[in-house]
C-alpha cells in the first residue's frame, strides 16, 4: 500500500510539472505575440489613412471643404508649434502628399514588419505633429485621438516586430549563415 501512494503522488506531481510547463510555454508564446494585434491596427490604420487621402482629391487643394491648406489655416492659430503649421502652408500640397505617403509607408512597414522600429518611429512622429497642430485644441485632451495614436505607437518603437516579421526573418537568415 505505501507503494502505491508514492507512485501516485509522483503522478500528480509529474502531472503538476508538466501543466506548469504548458502554462509557461502559453506564457512565453502570448507575451511574443502581444503586440501583434497592435501592429495590425496600427498598420490597416495608417495603410487606410494614407490611401484615403491619395484618393480625395479635395485633401491635396490649397483652399476649400475637406482640403489640407483649409485645415492648417483653421488650426494655425490654437496649434502647439505654429511654425511647423507655417511650414505646411508654404506648400500644402506637398504637405499633404508628405503625410499621405508618410503614412502609407509606415503602415506597409509596420504590416510586413520590415524596418518595424523605423516605422513605428514614424508612425509616432507623425502622430506628434498631428497632435502639436491638428488636435492640440481638443479640450478635454483625451478626447482627441492623435496622442493615443502616439502612445501606441511607442511600445512598437520599443519592441520591434518580434513575431511574422520580415525583420525577424532577416535576422534568423544572416543568423544561420
Amino acid at each position: 500500500m505505501a507503494g502505491a501512494g508514492r507512485a501516485g503522488g509522483s503522478g500528480e506531481a509529474g502531472r503538476r510539472a508538466g501543466g506548469r510547463a504548458t502554462l509557461d510555454r502559453w506564457k512565453a508564446t502570448g507575451s511574443r505575440y502581444a503586440l501583434l494585434p497592435l501592429r495590425i491596427f496600427l498598420g490597416v490604420t495608417f495603410v487606410y489613412a494614407g490611401l484615403d487621402k491619395l484618393t480625395d482629391s479635395a485633401f491635396f487643394s490649397d483652399t476649400g471643404s475637406g482640403s489640407i491648406g483649409e485645415t492648417m489655416r483653421g488650426v494655425r492659430d490654437t496649434s502647439a508649434v505654429p511654425a511647423l503649421v507655417d511650414l505646411a502652408l508654404n506648400n500644402p500640397t506637398g504637405f499633404g502628399y508628405a503625410i499621405a505617403f508618410g503614412e502609407l509607408a509606415v503602415g506597409i512597414g509596420t504590416l510586413l514588419g520590415l524596418f518595424a522600429r523605423l516605422a513605428a518611429l514614424g508612425g509616432a512622429l507623425l502622430s506628434l505633429s498631428l497632435w502639436l497642430t491638428v488636435s492640440w485644441q481638443v479640450d478635454p485632451y483625451y478626447l482627441g485621438n492623435d496622442l493615443a495614436y502616439l502612445m501606441a505607437w511607442l511600445p512598437l518603437v520599443l519592441a520591434g516586430a518580434a513575431v511574422l516579421s520580415l525583420d525577424r526573418l532577416l535576422a534568423d537568415r544572416r543568423r544561420i549563415r
